[in-house]
């Protein structure tokens, strides 16, 4: 017995999971924590 595959079904599966994952890492990503100096962004408003 013959097996086909449905490569096209199987490329919008593919496309879908890969979407979901990346808006998972989006979801958990974090930015990045810089140690800002919070008298000097003030002089730079006050200019």
């Amino acid at each position: 017995m013959a097996v086909t595959t449905l490569k096209r079904k199987l490329k919008r599966k593919r496309l879908s999971q890969n979407t979901r994952v990346i808006k998972i890492k989006q979801l958990c990503a974090k930015p990045v924590i810089k140690n800002v100096d919070v008298e000097e962004l003030k002089k730079s408003f006050a200019k």
